[in-house]
């Protein structure tokens, strides 16, 4: 193995590591939520510099290759793909901590209703994420394609969330600042998946050179 192939098999170790991080932070910022426990989300906003810094090393690291190796074809691409994977997860990261501040004013507050859509959310959005990075991995196109398709899933029940909110509002104006909090988790969530599927776009761009951004799949 050459050292260009080391250093590019450590970029993807990076990006992994960064990944796990923001698994982590998005699963503990919905328990955080869900179980009403603030300490737990403190520690989600808290650890949120570790994804940043991930961030900043790994873009520093392929800016750094793409200057000294000038990489061609598909470790080029592979390279433009780290970067763009990070972004994302950066992203996500952020998003993660969005939750948990509006955990924080929530978890002041009588619970507005027990949280059973939300979570059904979460675990979509999040098992999107972990195949994301997973295709990433493998360089698995089909897998990435699954991806895609699971964020109309997400959409679905971000409609059905705001539906069902929308009517605790006409119904008792007092739940309207607790409505809007849960309303935005669920955006979150949303924009959690829609950045997953960003990635998944960049896996199938690394593995077959083409973009599918805004790409209309035909039902099967």
């Amino acid at each position: 193995m050459t050292i260009f192939e080391d250093e590019l098999s450590d970029l993807k170790v990076q990006i992994l590591k960064m990944g796990s991080l923001v698994e982590e932070a998005i699963d503990r910022s919905i328990k955080s939520l869900v179980e009403r426990n603030s300490d737990l989300a403190r520690q989600v906003i808290e650890n949120d510099t570790r994804i940043n810094a991930f961030d900043v090393s790994i873009d520093e690291e392929c800016i750094r290759l793409i200057a000294l190796r000038q990489p061609t074809a598909g470790d080029l691409r592979f390279i433009t793909t780290a970067m763009k994977i990070t972004t994302d997860l950066e992203r996500m990261g952020d998003y993660a901590v969005d939750i948990c501040e509006r955990a924080l004013e929530l978890n002041e507050e009588p619970q507005l209703k027990p949280y059973i859509d939300i979570p059904r959310m979460a675990e979509i959005a999040e098992g999107m994420v972990h195949d994301a990075l997973q295709a990433f991995l493998e360089k698995n196109t089909s897998l990435a394609y699954e991806v895609i398709k699971r964020d109309d899933e997400v959409d679905q029940l971000t409609v059905q969330i705001f539906n069902e909110l929308l009517l605790f509002m006409i119904k008792d104006s007092s739940t309207i600042t607790r409505a809007i909090k849960i309303s935005y988790i669920s955006k979150y969530l949303e924009r959690i998946a829609d950045h997953a599927t960003n990635l998944v776009e960049m896996v199938v761009y690394m593995n077959e050179g083409k973009m599918i951004r805004h790409t209309i799949f035909p039902e099967e």
